[in-house]
């Protein structure tokens, strides 16, 4: 009896699982204040993060699950190169995520429980400022920043989420998706002295998934998500921002039957950097994430990450 209804549990909550998982790393990766700030090229950036996040998950009330919460910690390591390409100001980002979850609810006042642990999914992006931010080093960089006070950027890129992360066709909750997907963005930046305002668009376009749970097929349709960020700096290495962000549609289909589970995601975020050392810097952040439909989550997540740059 406990195996079945443990079976039921997992099998009525997955369809969600892909949006709180996309919650966690939207927060804690995506919702990214500083996204197309001017950085020197040659730059080399090594970061180490952790967070934790909880929150809610709201079902179908004729699935008979009452009280599904879920709880996930998250290790990541990050890697960012700067550098020029075709005149302009480039990067690549590197972001390598480990994670132990733990999703649990009464099943017709049944306590179950299911828990994970291993590697997400990787991802690479390769960015470019298309306007402003010319690619410069050292004290050409310093003197172009100090003469440019008051100025705006214009940056796109794709980034690739690879299926790498721990995933086996037999459970229905997996850490990683077994599927590609590939995330065009455009942003723009405006620096007025010590202030920043940035708006940035995507939208998330999935591979179909032809080995889901028992030989299935899960295919998800694009993923819509802005965000934007004011950012004030105190002094070099001191800024606090705060941030906001939307996700919209998603809606998944399993077999070509639709699942009616489009997103409606609101974020909000505050975010805190401060320095260690010239070359040293912590970084500080709250996010909430909150479900505008009867189906979703809502979510908080706590986040800290160290980084360490050289090669300027």
């Amino acid at each position: 009896m406990l195996h079945r209804t443990q079976k039921f549990f997992t099998s009525a909550i997955f369809l969600l699982l892909f949006q709180v998982l996309l919650c966690a790393q939207a927060q804690a990766q995506d919702l990214e204040p500083r996204r197309w700030s001017h950085l020197p090229s040659g730059l080399n950036i090594l970061g180490l993060g952790g967070g934790y996040s909880d929150g809610d998950i709201l079902l179908d009330p004729v699935l008979r699950i009452q009280d599904a919460t879920y709880q996930m910690t998250v290790a990541s390591v990050g890697y960012i190169r700067t550098f020029e390409f075709l005149g302009k100001s480039s990067r690549v980002d590197l972001n390598v995520p480990y994670a132990a979850g733990r999703w649990e609810g009464l099943v017709d006042g049944e306590y179950v429980a299911v828990r994970r642990r291993g590697f997400m999914d990787p991802r690479l992006r390769f960015s470019m400022n298309l306007y402003g931010a010319p690619p410069l080093k050292g004290k050409e960089f310093v003197q172009y920043r100090r003469e440019h006070p008051v100025d705006t950027t214009i940056g796109a890129a794709i980034q690739i989420q690879f299926p790498f992360g721990d995933y086996n066709d037999k459970k229905l909750i997996n850490l990683g998706n077994n599927r590609f997907y590939v995330r065009p963005q455009i942003g723009v930046l405006h620096q007025h002295y010590n202030w920043q305002f940035e708006l940035t668009g995507s939208v998330f376009l999935y591979q179909s998934n032809d080995e889901f749970f028992n030989g299935n097929e899960l295919k998800q349709k694009g993923l819509w998500f802005m965000q934007s960020h004011a950012i004030y700096t105190f002094k070099p290495g001191w800024w606090a921002s705060a941030s906001m962000g939307y996700g919209y549609d998603g809606e998944s289909s399993i077999n070509g039957v639709q699942k009616n589970d489009s997103r409606r995601n609101f974020y909000w975020a505050l975010s805190l950097g401060l320095p260690i050392n010239a070359n040293q810097g912590l970084k500080l952040a709250y996010y909430s994430g909150n479900t505008n439909t009867s189906l979703g989550s809502n979510n908080d997540t706590l986040l800290a990450a160290w980084s360490i740059n050289w090669g300027k």
